[in-house]
């Protein structure tokens, strides 16, 4: 899209407008939530959760994935927490994902965003910002990861794999 001062606006060929909403999915069980079929013209995708939580002490996180199926390594990320009731800051890297959460906790209701962008050739980029309720601490992430392809998925899970979701709600949304 082109603004050249005047009234008029040129669009490309090609070029998509707008945010596109997911569906809202209940995170009140399973082991991992899947968003599927996204288009491969996506280059922003903003993952969003409403008091999230597992059953477990698995560390949460985002998957991305090609061909429906997520990729389990080669992720360079961090996820840290600062607290208001003992002013620790903390942090931990991960490879097997993009941790939303410092550490898992089973009292631990998650919500905020996790916003993940396309720096091409099939590179994506995380940041994002989590409030952890009850337990009271902000954690954030940033992390890169190159795929093996086109982005078509997201998973959201935990490190083990085996703790399942018991509260909340996750979605996305995309845009080109």
């Amino acid at each position: 899209m082109t603004l050249d001062g005047s009234s008029s606006v040129t669009i490309n060929s090609g070029a998509v407008l707008g945010i596109t909403s997911g569906t809202a999915v209940a995170s009140t069980s399973g082991t991992s939530i899947d968003f599927t079929s996204i288009p491969s013209w996506v280059k922003r995708i903003t993952v969003m959760f409403n008091g999230v939580s597992t059953n477990g002490t698995s560390q949460p996180l985002i998957r991305l994935g090609v061909s429906g199926t997520p990729e389990i390594t080669g992720y360079i990320s961090m996820a840290s927490m600062i607290t208001t009731t003992s002013n620790v800051t903390r942090g931990a890297t991960a490879t097997s994902g993009f941790p939303y959460a410092y550490i898992g906790s089973a009292i631990s209701e998650y919500s905020g965003s996790v916003t993940l962008s396309s720096f091409g050739s099939n590179i994506w980029t995380c940041s994002g910002s989590i409030v952890n309720i009850p337990e009271v601490f902000n954690g954030t992430v940033s992390g890169v990861k190159s795929l093996a392809g086109v982005l078509n998925m997201i998973r959201i899970t935990t490190v083990n794999g085996t703790d399942a979701y018991d509260a909340g709600s996750i979605n996305i949304l995309y845009e080109g």
